[in-house]
């Protein structure tokens, strides 16, 4: 077995997205996902792989062995319970020791960090043991900074400890092209950046099979979870412009608990307002085995936040042969081929987001030609199995350079 072919102990650092977590939340999505997966599909090729999360429930087991092949390891930094991932930063000197602790008993040939406080305990336990560090911020605070401005949740340090992190690890496995030039724009050498892309799985994000009971000629399907950024608000405003389509959203808290949800009552007033309420329907959280079904019974996928670091669901959606119409920002960019598998729109604009899905609603030929370079750009290029191919790979180059 050469060097290339070595199998490797890869320590993922993810202090506040578990791969285990139910998804829906406001800190449940994406990352959480992206972990999972990546960690499943490395795996698969023969590394041992342990995801280190914080213990965020008393009744958690210390280490779960999962039938994917990855053990996932619960940090107890902080209380046992759910506290805002904004306001874990005080609980990351902690994570860090017990990863050095850890990591002293067995070193990893590798740590990934996920997100920026994943990186400050990964570094900080990264240097007691000679460790290398990828980091993915899977977000940036300065991006989400000039978005969300005083609505910004983030610790008052963040961009000064990010800034810091982004220009001192060890490599920085960008997620899309867009955050590379914000990496460089903060300090960071060029040199020591790879775009590696989150991915889907194919075979479970099926262009066949079976799909979900649809009530309207038409179906357009928006998911994520409910916070103002996702830009659901963008889709309902369009609606009036689109009388055969009903729309879908799926997320935030399970569908019990809607009528108390501030984002939910949010977008239930104004599609009252916009005279559409009977055709908007928040379904709240769903399994994710129920995803792909629900996904195939959309003629379009709406895609509209004001920013995104990455987006999945357009992967997910474009897998399962469904057009795509996405904000024009952050990671959809890259993965969304404008009208090639989707249109790409202005954030925040209502009628441009009513024109692009009308255009593929009124054309069937449109519709399945998107379909189909969705499922061929995706199976080529983000399927999993690629992307634990591209990460594996910028593994193996940290620890040549960091030797």
């Amino acid at each position: 077995m050469t060097t290339r072919d070595a199998v490797l102990d890869i320590a993922m650092v993810s202090e506040h997205a578990s791969p285990l977590a139910h998804l829906g939340g406001v800190d449940a999505g994406g990352q959480n996902v992206a972990v999972a997966e990546l960690a499943k599909a490395l795996a698969a090729r023969g590394h041992r792989v342990v995801v280190y999360t914080r213990r965020d429930d008393p009744d958690l087991i210390a280490r779960v062995d999962t039938a994917h092949g990855y053990s996932v390891v619960h940090v107890p930094a902080g209380p046992p319970r759910n506290v805002p991932k904004d306001e874990l930063l005080q609980y990351m000197p902690a994570f860090a020791r017990f990863l050095s602790e850890r990591w002293g008993q067995r070193r990893p040939d590798v740590a990934h960090a996920h997100f920026w406080m994943s990186g400050l305990a990964a570094t900080a336990a990264a240097r007691r043991q000679a460790v290398p560090v990828v980091q993915t911020f899977h977000a940036l605070g300065v991006v989400k900074r000039r978005h969300q401005g005083r609505e910004d949740t983030s610790p008052e340090d963040r961009i000064r400890l990010e800034t810091n992190l982004t220009r001192c690890v060890d490599w920085v496995a960008a997620t899309c092209t867009d955050e590379v030039a914000e990496l460089v724009r903060l300090g960071r050498d060029p040199a020591r950046i790879s775009v590696v892309p989150c991915g889907v799985d194919p075979a479970e994000f099926s262009d066949t099979g079976p799909a979900a009971t649809r009530g309207k000629p038409h179906r357009i399907v928006a998911v994520g979870r409910l916070v103002p950024r996702k830009g659901f608000d963008t889709v309902i405003r369009a609606m009036p412009r689109l009388p055969s389509a009903e729309l879908v959203i799926v997320g935030g808290p399970d569908k019990s608990e809607l009528d108390t949800d501030p984002e939910a009552q949010r977008l239930q007033q104004i599609a009252a307002h916009c005279g559409v309420a009977d055709r908007v329907h928040l379904y709240g959280a769903i399994a994710r085995e129920e995803m792909p079904m629900l996904l195939r019974s959309a003629d379009v996928i709406a895609a509209t936040p004001w920013y995104e670091p990455f987006g999945i669901v357009p992967l997910e959606a474009m897998s399962c042969g469904v057009p795509v119409v996405a904000s024009a920002v952050g990671g959809m960019l890259d993965t969304v081929a404008a009208d090639v598998t989707g249109r790409l729109i202005p954030p925040r604009s209502p009628r441009a987001c009513a024109a692009a899905i009308a255009g593929i609603l009124t054309d069937p030929t449109v519709r399945t030609t998107m379909g189909g370079a969705g499922r061929a750009r995706v199976t080529d290029r983000y399927a999993w199995r690629r992307v634990a191919e591209d990460t594996e790979s910028v593994y193996r180059t940290v620890m040549e350079v960091v030797r």
